[in-house]
């Protein structure tokens, strides 16, 4: 059955049908061409044309002549538009003219550029000139990395190789330094929060480098579709950056589902699981012969899942070996090979992380399944256009949880639809992120005196290292005085760069290496007696040696899965801002966050009962970051009765944690909340929102300027659920908060308001 008419056939099965809140069909959409630039290469112009590309989108023309005049550039169109050849050209045209000049490309992931220099090394063998292109990362050969420095036209890596690998050892890649014209940012809107803030500087540290060697390179960026291209992509290299944002190329016929599971529970507002709902659809699809690709919010998610979707089409021999995971955690020679199983057509399913998010190319996909609202407009519509990469019919089905956030969307569609995409945000002058890049470019080269690496605050930083004993001041530099490598400390995208390796025991003559997880992650998802899922086989974690750094794991088949509690301590450091209305108090500061994770629970597959639980001992992980709280009045608490006031204090905090985001315009899981019933530093109840990242991104600063809107988003939702007591929709479950929650979080919101 082909996709058209299995959509049709769903919608006409009542069941489907009742648990549609909206189907919108977005229309195809036609080409609008240009021809090539004259100065343009021939040689490149017929490589092309063998591939069937004899003209350009309007974008791509205008994105090309604005690089081959050196001019800083940022593409923002949609997946498959052909944004690879806005830089691709250029680079190449001008290496074909100057044999000489250099170039850089940033992926933010090896994947990515692996699957990116595949492509070029296709395009220069069908021009036929010697232009080298290499791979620079940590997979690249010892033996083969001279030949990279001082050959290489293109130079290819991801930035946590630029920063560890290429820049504290500049010296041996002079070539490439003294006759750098052009870096390439691909996927611009990857680089948000802390990852683009130390990626921001890492840049600095670049362009301190190239101005030492007496070149300026022009950067070319692309970006799928966000709000504010032009201001990420001008923090990011400190640059004025034009944007490039009408669309040329052509697009096929989609059609987008909000699918909201059905109320199994009217009076608690308790929804079929997202989870069982998104296999039942996906199911569908993939028994039709219809390519398909399941997002999932976590690695636990994605592999219950794909085990659910393995045993649904068990009945069809072969089937089930064509459905793959795919996540964080797999070696990276697995994950190659399933991208080549997706681009050769292989496989016919794959249920992956937000890893699958970026452009990959995994060849042509049919249908999207979405579980859950993936947490901002810009990634949602990121995952539905990896469904329909070229002009046939495709499908994008958003299956929403119990969330607030997600009935909020489901209820809201047309915010959905008429919402721009969320802004990047990145604060390369975080105290934290700047002073370890400083280090870092101390390391490369010295600083002058009166030297500035970002604002004005660059001297008095120094000075600090001098009296630290980390620099050297003679006459008027500043010379790196460390024994140590300072970039080796620096992980750019977590506050820590441990990870932990999972070992298969089962087999105790053949010890083998499954995976590996961040140390933030290791105890909630590889702790003892946990059950590890990876790529749909289950592992019993015998021992998590938090030392070593190693978890060791045998094969079980059990029919449950584990999910850790994390417990969290707030405590404030200091206090930024603050003020005071009649009914409410709001401070802003910094914060001191400790977590721990003291339990686990045993899930039932399918049934998702809880059968059972555990304690846990690990050390527990500190952050300091920025946070904004409210704390209400002793006036106003004494209208509720201490247990009231818990019950209220907790249902408010949930209700505005989900709804922050929207007007954050940000990923919920940059923000976290705490509520203290009564809190050691207010001595009254109090809401903390705290960035989820080290010295913070933002976030807090801009909760505290918006509360009063998000307050008032918060009473919206909860005044149009349609519970009686409490629902995981709106405040949260009344069989966690008791029958009288949703009143309670009414009177709250009421009696207390923000100035």
């Amino acid at each position: 059955m082909n996709l058209a008419l299995l959509l049709e056939t769903l919608m006409d099965e009542p069941r489907f049908r009742s648990c549609v809140e909206a189907r919108v069909s977005l229309p195809a959409r036609p080409a609008s061409y240009a021809p090539f630039p004259e100065w343009v290469d021939p040689r490149l112009k017929d490589a092309l044309a063998a591939r069937g590309i004899t003209q350009l989108y309007s974008h791509q023309a205008e994105a090309v002549e604005m690089a081959h005049a050196c001019r800083h550039v940022v593409v923002v169109t949609p997946t498959a538009s052909g944004k690879t050849l806005t830089y691709n050209l250029p680079v190449l045209s001008r290496i074909l003219e100057n044999p000489d000049a250099r170039a850089l490309y940033l992926f933010p992931t090896k994947a990515l550029s692996q699957d990116q220099v595949a492509e070029v090394h296709e395009l220069i063998t069908a021009v036929g000139a010697d232009i080298k292109t290499f791979t620079y990362d940590g997979d690249t050969p010892q033996s083969a990395r001279k030949a990279i420095r001082s050959a290489g036209h293109i130079v290819v890596t991801n930035p946590d190789m630029l920063h560890t690998g290429i820049l504290p050892h500049h010296t041996k890649w002079v070539k490439l330094f003294e006759n750098l014209e052009t870096v390439v940012i691909d996927e611009l809107h990857h680089y948000r929060g802390v990852f683009g803030s130390h990626v921001a500087n890492v840049i600095r540290r670049l362009k301190r480098i190239c101005a030492f060697y007496g070149s300026h390179p022009a950067f070319i960026l692309c970006s799928a579709t966000i709000a504010n291209p032009g201001e990420l992509a001008s923090r990011l290299t400190g640059e004025d950056v034009t944007v490039v944002d009408r669309n040329g190329a052509p697009s096929g016929p989609k059609e987008f589902v909000f699918y909201n599971p059905p109320v199994v529970n009217k009076e608690l507002g308790i929804r079929r699981g997202s989870v069982l709902e998104a296999r039942d659809v996906a199911t569908r699809f993939i028994k039709n012969d219809i390519r398909t690709i399941v997002f999932a919010r976590s690695r636990v998610t994605t592999e219950v899942l794909l085990t659910y979707l393995k045993e649904a089409v068990s009945e069809f021999p072969g089937l089930p070996e064509k459905i793959r995971g795919y996540r964080g955690g797999y070696l990276p020679l697995e994950r190659r090979e399933i991208e080549r199983g997706l681009r050769q057509g292989r496989l016919l399913g794959v249920v992956s992380t937000d890893a699958l998010e970026l452009g990959v190319d995994i060849g042509t996909l049919q249908a999207c399944v979405m579980v859950g609202y993936p947490g901002s407009v810009a990634s949602t519509w990121q995952q539905a256009g990896r469904a329909g990469r070229r002009q046939d019919l495709s499908c994008a089905v958003m299956v929403g949880s119990s969330a607030p956030l997600d009935q909020y969307i489901m209820s809201h569609p047309d915010y959905f639809f008429g919402r721009a995409p969320e802004h990047g945000l990145i604060n390369p002058d975080n105290l934290y992120i700047l002073l370890s890049h400083l280090k870092c470019a101390a390391f490369e080269l010295p600083f002058a005196a009166d030297e500035t690496f970002a604002g004005g605050s660059t001297p008095e930083t120094l000075a600090f290292l001098a009296e630290q004993g980390i620099l050297h001041r003679s006459g008027d530099k500043y010379h790196w005085a460390d024994q140590s490598f300072p970039a080796e400390a620096i992980s750019l995208r977590s506050a820590a760069n441990e990870n932990f390796i999972i070992i298969d025991i089962t087999d105790e003559g053949r010890r083998r290496v499954i995976g590996e997880v961040d140390r933030f992650a290791a105890p909630m998802l590889v702790h003892q007696e946990a059950i590890y899922i990876h790529g749909g086989q289950q592992y019993h974690v015998d021992l998590l040696d938090y030392k070593e750094k190693k978890a060791y794991v045998k094969e079980v088949k059990v029919d449950y899965y584990t999910d850790a509690n994390l417990a969290v301590d707030l405590k404030v450091l200091d206090v930024f801002e603050s003020k005071e209305g009649a009914t409410l108090k709001q401070g802003l500061g910094e914060v001191l966050v400790t977590a721990v994770v003291t339990m686990f629970k045993k899930i039932k597959l399918h049934t998702h009962e809880n059968i059972g639980w555990g304690r846990l001992h690990y050390p527990e992980e500190q952050v300091q970051t920025a946070a904004t709280w409210f704390s209400v009045p002793a006036a106003v608490a004494a209208k509720f009765s201490p247990s009231e006031m818990e019950t209220a204090l907790a249902g408010v905090a949930n209700v505005l944690a989900n709804v922050a985001p929207l007007l954050l315009l940000c990923d919920p899981r940059d923000l976290h909340v705490v509520p203290q019933v009564r809190a050691p530093f207010t001595e009254e109840p109090t809401v903390y929102f705290h960035d989820h990242y080290p010295g913070g991104i933002g976030l807090a600063e801009k909760l505290y300027e918006v509360l009063p809107r998000v307050w008032k988003a918060a009473e919206e939702l909860v005044d149009g659920c349609k519970c009686d007591a409490g629902c995981p929709s709106c405040v949260g479950p009344a069989t966690e908060l008791g029958p009288k929650a949703k009143g309670l979080v009414r009177r709250l919101l009421a009696e207390a308001r923000p100035a």
